[in-house]
């Protein structure tokens, strides 16, 4: 079958470009009066269908059978929320040095935000890497994460101004919490709707994403907030990420090595562990931080885009490493076989 492919040149995701064009909408034209109150109950409603959505695709059999595959999973999310945030609270140091505390706390969101799915998935495929643990590692880490994340931001960011409170609590129970939880009870009835209509609800998922985009940053332009933000310290912020993305690529390469992990397993770990989650974080942020969403949520827009064009790198010499070629000539077994479907995916970015 054909395996899937990526361009020779280093594309800047089309996605990222029209998050940015929103930004810029929001900077020019941000919602105001009336205006605001219906885009922020669009926006509400939005990521409420966003996590149904979610917990409708989430197939319960899928995540069941790749249980069997525990130690490659639990070391992706160990790496996801236990060693990113851990690095996020080590960056504290770095205030006011090089980041302001506002952008502090986005960046050390950033690290309790769950792992990517689709690009982690397109990566491992590339890299002829282990497609199907990494199908299950990305969606073991996106559940686990609809109640992780906001806990871990409760422990770590309540108390330093970051926007969690016990009101907070109750939006993420029923924007994120219980819109998912329905689309899992009605799945059943609905997944064959959704899987005849993936690219159109495809669509409308980054379309709601981008309102809570334009939304955010919106109330951020009413209140001034972008004030705050110099070019000095989004140069900061750039080369702090860089440090992260690059510390947290080579951990989960040879830390898997270090715990006996095949080549096709470190791939999906490699993978599944470093990137964070733009879909998901997004409307997370938008329900944690309110008012202050727009910059909490600057640091993991730089982030996903840095993720995409450094993996994109990385995987491209994976395919070509000489193990990935002994691989191709070696005999299929049928644990082999099981390794490496054909995966279609028409963009990386999750």
């Amino acid at each position: 079958m054909k395996r899937l492919s990526w361009p020779r040149w280093m594309p800047i995701d089309p996605y990222v470009l029209l998050l940015l064009g929103t930004v810029g909408l929001a900077a020019l034209l941000p919602a105001r009066d009336t205006a605001a109150d219906v885009a922020s109950g669009a926006s509400t409603a939005a990521i409420a269908f966003l996590f149904f959505l979610y917990g409708a695709r989430l197939s319960t059999r899928e995540a069941v059978d790749g249980l069997r595959h525990w130690r490659l999973h639990v070391t992706v999310l160990a790496c996801t929320f236990a060693i990113f945030p851990v690095l996020g609270l080590a960056a504290r140091g770095l205030v006011p040095v090089l980041l302001s505390q506002p952008l502090y706390q986005g960046l050390l969101f950033l690290t309790l935000v769950p792992s990517t799915i689709q690009s982690s998935i397109a990566f491992t495929s590339i890299a002829r890497g282990n497609v199907p643990a990494a199908i299950c590692a990305g969606s073991f880490s996106s559940l686990i994460g609809i109640v992780l994340t906001p806990l871990l931001a409760a422990a770590l960011l309540g108390g330093d101004g970051g926007g969690f409170s016990a009101d907070s609590a109750v939006k993420i129970v029923l924007q994120l919490l219980v819109p998912f939880l329905a689309g899992q009870l009605l799945r059943r009835w609905i997944g064959p709707f959704i899987t005849r209509h993936k690219k159109i609800l495809g669509l409308v998922d980054r379309g709601s994403i981008l309102l809570v985009v334009y939304t955010a940053f919106s109330e951020g332009m009413v209140r001034g907030i972008w004030h705050q933000v110099s070019a000095a310290r989004l140069a900061g912020l750039l080369a702090v990420e860089a440090v992260l993305l690059a510390m947290m690529l080579l951990l989960t390469w040879y830390g898997a090595k270090a715990l006996g992990f095949r080549r096709g397993d470190r791939i999906a770990i490699q993978f599944a562990g470093s990137k964070k989650s733009l879909a998901s974080g997004l409307p997370m942020a938008s329900v944690l931080f309110g008012a202050h969403a727009s910059l909490a949520v600057l640091p993991l827009m730089l982030f996903h885009q840095m993720q995409l064009m450094v993996c994109a790198v990385i995987a491209k010499r994976r395919a070509h490493d000489p193990q990935a070629q002994e691989a191709d000539a070696a005999p299929p077994t049928a644990g082999a076989a099981r390794s490496r479907p054909a995966v279609r995916t028409r963009n990386p970015a999750g």
